[in-house]
């Protein structure tokens, strides 16, 4: 096992290429602690917290037990984004578990509310060392099985089964706001009530979506007249998407016909928050002609079957590097806009995929655009059909 190799060529920053120098010296006394429950020795939690804060100052960090692998199909991420290679890793688990043994260990950052602390996060988890004893998470994912045990919050052992909630829906803000109650709430203070409530809604829905589509997080002195568990609180995200005019498959299409009766087709990702692909920050437009055309300016049989045959290898190429963020065909001509994880060294590989295009010459145009100005500008004469 080359414990230590790194997946990335190159990290993002100094500071992040810092952190996996001294992994080494680190790892031990990490896990000690991690293993026996007890507390992390100062100087190296000390220098921990100096390492991750050089990273970004917003970040925080922590030290649990790492995450469980996916134990039925129900659970394997099936969307149009995933790498084909790890899909067959997660396949290949439900039959062989031992294949893909879950690590012991966690180290996970905290980027709060921060995007920009996010992207860091994410590259820091993406240049991350081989190691079969620990995973390096960027962001605390929902864990529903301790909302059915107990914690202990501020000297007190709490039962998280007892958790009842309240969700309402803020049109205007596009959020959930949570109400969350407790048996114990009425003997704890305002201070242990909210960070318990706050922990409850981490552990339903996890870092990124807390972000994502909660609003506000109260605490309740008596239980909801209609009462939901806290594990239900992700399918009312779900449920708010849909009624918001979002999709189930994270895309949304429209199309029209200008005034020479040619038809425009428009797809976009929607939903889309920074909170999705941090990583990619890199963007690249792309122009690919066609020459079949239908009655409407669409691409024909022919051209349609080439695009998506072109189509197909662009998303092999990118693998968990890149994603197409929208696409829009009109007479002849179809535009993309892809985002690219900078970092991966996959630009040149992205650029060669085009090539031998036999219907036109392809055109590409890239720019760093981490706060993805170029996907709103696009998005915005179709904006009201989004609902903003």
């Amino acid at each position: 096992m080359a414990l230590f190799r790194r997946r990335r060529s190159s990290d993002s920053t100094a500071a992040i290429a810092a952190f996996w120098d001294a992994w080494p010296s680190l790892r031990g006394p990490l896990a000690e602690a991690a293993s026996s429950e007890t507390p992390i020795p100062e100087e190296v939690a000390e220098r921990v917290t100096a390492l991750v804060r050089a990273i970004h100052p917003e970040l925080d960090w922590e030290v649990g037990p790492a995450p469980s692998r996916p134990e039925g199909i129900e659970d394997l991420d099936l969307s149009m984004d995933v790498d084909p290679g790890k899909l067959l890793e997660q396949l290949a688990a439900l039959d062989a578990p031992g294949k893909l043994e879950t690590p012991e260990h966690a180290l996970t950052l905290r980027p709060g509310a921060s995007d920009d602390a996010r992207i860091q996060s994410e590259r820091w988890s993406r240049s991350a060392p081989t190691d079969d004893t620990w995973a390096f998470l960027p962001v605390r994912p929902a864990d529903h099985g301790r909302l059915s045990g107990s914690v202990r919050w501020d000297d007190h052992e709490l039962d998280l089964s007892h958790v009842a909630v309240s969700l309402r829906v803020d049109q205007a803000s596009r959020r959930i706001d949570v109400g969350v109650y407790h048996p114990d709430n009425m003997f704890l203070s305002e201070e242990t009530r909210r960070g318990l409530a706050e922990h409850v809604v981490l552990l339903a829905l996890g870092e990124d979506d807390v972000v994502r589509w909660v609003g506000q997080v109260t605490t309740l002195d008596e239980s909801p007249l209609d009462p939901l568990s806290a594990t239900a609180i992700p399918a009312a995200v779900r449920q708010m998407i849909d009624f918001l005019g979002g999709s189930n498959d994270g895309w949304v299409t429209l199309s029209g016909t200008n005034l020479r009766k040619e038809q425009l087709v428009f797809t976009a990702r929607h939903p889309l928050t920074r909170r999705d692909f941090p990583a990619f920050t890199l963007a690249v437009h792309v122009t690919v002609p066609y020459t079949g055309k239908d009655g409407e300016g669409q691409p024909d049989e022919t051209s349609a079957a080439a695009m998506q045959e072109l189509d197909n290898r662009v998303e092999r190429t990118l693998g968990d590097n890149g994603a197409l963020f929208l696409k829009s065909t009109l007479s002849g001509i179809s535009e993309r806009l892809y985002y690219l994880d900078p970092d991966s060294g996959v630009l040149p590989e992205f650029e060669e995929a085009f090539k031998g295009w036999s219907e036109g010459t392809v055109k590409l145009r890239s720019q760093l655009d981490p706060e993805r100005m170029v996907f709103g500008l696009k998005l915005r004469p179709h904006r009201r059909f989004f609902q903003g």
